[in-house]
């Protein structure tokens, strides 16, 4: 359990980080342009929050855990993954995006996989 875990940690890890750094690096149109439409609903500074915020959960779910300082904060990184999630599955249901709610609800899932295996029995 502990290396499905691990793997499923890095997944998200790899998934949030390369996410939050083309919202926080790439200016609305430009995101527009490669298929992320939701943007158009929000301010350019709301949409650079969620990359800063996907990169710092990209980087609590591993690092904590590798190097054993605040190991409680993986398990905190992966429950603000779901609740992000959470919040991608209302704006893409609201905006008619019912083709994205799977990939949403896939990674919402494997989220709380890993918040109740870290806060859980696989606790650091």
């Amino acid at each position: 359990m502990l290396v499905a875990l691990w793997i499923v940690q890095g997944l998200l890890a790899l998934v949030f980080g390369g996410s939050g750094i083309v919202k926080a690096t790439r200016d609305r149109k430009r995101l527009f342009d490669d298929g992320i439409t939701w943007v158009e609903d929000f301010p350019e500074a709301a949409v650079k929050a969620i990359g800063v915020l996907e990169i710092v959960a990209a980087v609590g779910l591993v690092l904590p855990a590798l190097t054993g300082i605040a190991p409680v904060l993986t398990p905190l990184a992966a429950a603000g993954i779901g609740v992000l999630m959470a919040g991608a599955g209302v704006v893409h249901f609201r905006r008619g995006e019912f083709a994205f709610i799977g990939v949403v609800g896939v990674l919402f899932g494997a989220a709380v996989f890993v918040a109740w295996g870290r806060f859980g029995p696989y606790a650091f």
